[in-house]
């Protein structure tokens, strides 16, 4: 597991252990857990549900339909 050395200021410092304390956790892990939840790989489940919720002027459903093909292109 690498350690990663980070400069914060006071404040930010005691709200960060105020809020490991609170979490029953760690600093070192508090502060992991965050970084992985800002740092991951894919789409957050609230925007993955919206997959289709946009309407195009014609009232057609556009974005990722899940299926892998593109959508055809139009001439400009």
């Amino acid at each position: 597991m690498s350690q990663v050395t980070i400069c914060i200021d006071d404040e930010t410092e005691a709200r960060t252990r105020a809020a490991a304390e609170a979490a029953g956790v760690s600093l070192s892990r508090w502060t992991a857990d965050v970084l992985r939840a800002k740092a991951r790989a894919e789409w957050p489940a609230d925007v993955v549900a919206l997959e289709g919720a946009w309407r195009n002027s014609a009232g057609e459903s556009i974005g990722p339909t899940g299926t892998g093909v593109d959508v055809p292109r139009r001439t400009l």
